[in-house]
């Protein structure tokens, strides 16, 4: 049966318009969402869930598969890492709270707490806003520093910056499936729950040399631990950059103000003396 393609008006008789790859016409009702959810969120050979399972299976081989051109089967990477850190923003803030555990951290580990407190909160309420942009934000500067450690490969920065998409996504997922379970059982003893909030720091080194074995298979362990460091450096020193920066900038901007942050000197009385 001949249809006219809804966007660019040829006549076709497939599934799909031979000219810009429109689909077919199809009335949306219960059956199109139902055959929608299937096939890009629950389908086993492709969609979200399919990807997911092959990052957590074998990341790298998954992200050299995606770069070398099989990606038919594959939700695309940056669409994956936004969507999968969105889900992890969800979590750890509307259900582990951990802007309330980390005010409470706070208070333990200063005198000065209405100060911290205060600070904390900007932060963290900057943070929850705008988690998923930051982390995304995060993938092109990681491959900018992955295309400088393994400058040796023949993969130019937007393959670094698919690859690095993927090594999101894999810590992110890792996190979600088994660093968030442990801090919701801990989440009211605060002492516990910051002793195994670095895990989630231990693990990164771990998973990145997992990740780039796996993708550059014929590397050998002592270049990839090299190269690894080499990267974790270069980004370290950037993200504490980034940190101390915007910690002057907010002291900056309370102004005569900003004394009351800083931990005042006990002044002695002749009693105590």
């Amino acid at each position: 049966m001949e249809t006219n393609c809804q966007h660019c008006n040829h006549i076709f008789t497939e599934n799909f318009c031979s000219k810009c790859g429109q689909k077919q016409y199809k009335r949306i009702d219960k059956k199109y969402i139902s055959e929608e959810l299937q096939y890009t969120l629950i389908h086993t050979n492709k969609g979200f869930l399919f990807s997911v399972k092959n990052i957590l299976k074998n990341p790298g081989k998954t992200a050299r598969e995606y770069i070398s051109g099989d990606r038919v089967t594959h939700y695309k990477p940056i669409s994956l890492a936004f969507v999968l850190s969105g889900i992890s923003a969800f979590i750890s803030f509307k259900i582990l709270d951990l802007a309330s555990i980390m005010k409470k951290q706070a208070a333990m580990q200063t005198e000065n707490v209405a100060a911290q407190t205060e600070f904390m909160d900007k932060f963290t309420a900057f943070y929850q806003s705008n988690s998923a942009i930051i982390m995304l934000m995060f993938v092109p500067i990681l491959a900018l520093f992955s295309m400088v450690a393994f400058r040796k490969y023949s993969e130019n920065y937007y393959e670094h910056t698919v690859m690095n998409a993927y090594g999101l996504s894999f810590y992110t997922i890792f996190t979600i499936i088994f660093v968030y379970p442990i801090y919701y059982i801990f989440r009211d003893n605060v002492e516990i729950f910051s002793k195994i909030s670095v895990i989630g720091v231990i693990a990164i080194p771990i998973m990145m040399f997992w990740f780039y074995k796996n993708f550059y298979q014929d590397a050998t362990t002592k270049s990839l631990i090299f190269r690894i460091m080499l990267k974790f450096s270069m980004f370290a020193v950037v993200y504490f950059g980034v940190i101390i920066i915007a910690v002057i900038a907010f002291f900056i901007s309370k102004g005569p103000d900003a004394k009351k942050y800083f931990p005042q000197p006990k002044v002695q009385t002749e009693k105590s003396k």
